[in-house]
């Protein structure tokens, strides 16, 4: 599994109609469709789908199809996407109507054509890279093994997400990848 690091954009044409396709990480996902609703006042359709894990470690997907005719955009974007094992990322594809109705089979095949388009861009650009699973774990450290605890996050690559300081140490947020974390915490003997 994958997933983007920036947006990537392409574009795709057919029959007079322009598709404009967003492969977007999941932090930007949301606030981007309402940015291309200002960006884009006179396209006709916002269809987007979706792919990231929820808190559970479980795959959460969503589609839509934006007045497009049901099954016709959304749901084949998203296919694009388990296709090319994408996560943490959503597709937004932006369509101006050329004045030539494309069919039910041809907007299946200019979605899927035009999330293939952002993929393989973002494929070329290096800017796909594979997904590392996480945890996070409450980790509480006192002062004396402080910097110890310091050198080690940085040196196995354990970010912190939140510190609270307490009168015998400090109570730290921690997510790393699964070995890693094992790793830390077997190196502080918790």
């Amino acid at each position: 599994m994958c997933y983007p690091l920036q947006v990537v954009e392409a574009f795709y044409e057919i029959k007079g109609s322009q598709f404009f396709a967003f492969l977007v990480p999941k932090e930007s996902f949301i606030g981007f469709i309402a940015k291309m609703r200002i960006e884009h006042p006179k396209a006709v359709h916002f269809v987007n789908a979706s792919r990231w894990f929820n808190t559970q470690g479980q795959i959460v997907e969503s589609f839509s199809d934006d007045g497009e005719p049901k099954g016709t955009s959304g749901m084949p974007t998203l296919k694009v996407l388990r296709g090319y094992e994408l996560i943490e990322c959503g597709l937004v594809i932006v369509r101006y109507f050329g004045g030539v109705l494309l069919g039910s089979g041809g907007l299946v095949r200019a979605y899927t054509q035009s999330a293939k388009e952002a993929i393989l861009k973002a494929q070329n650009l290096n800017t796909l890279i594979p997904y590392i699973p996480k945890t996070k774990q409450e980790v509480f450290i006192s002062f004396s093994y402080l910097s110890q605890a310091e050198y080690l996050m940085k040196k196995m690559e354990i970010e912190v997400i939140k510190r609270s300081f307490q009168s015998e140490g400090v109570l730290l947020e921690i997510t790393a990848p699964l070995g890693s974390m094992q790793s830390f915490l077997e190196a502080l003997g918790h």
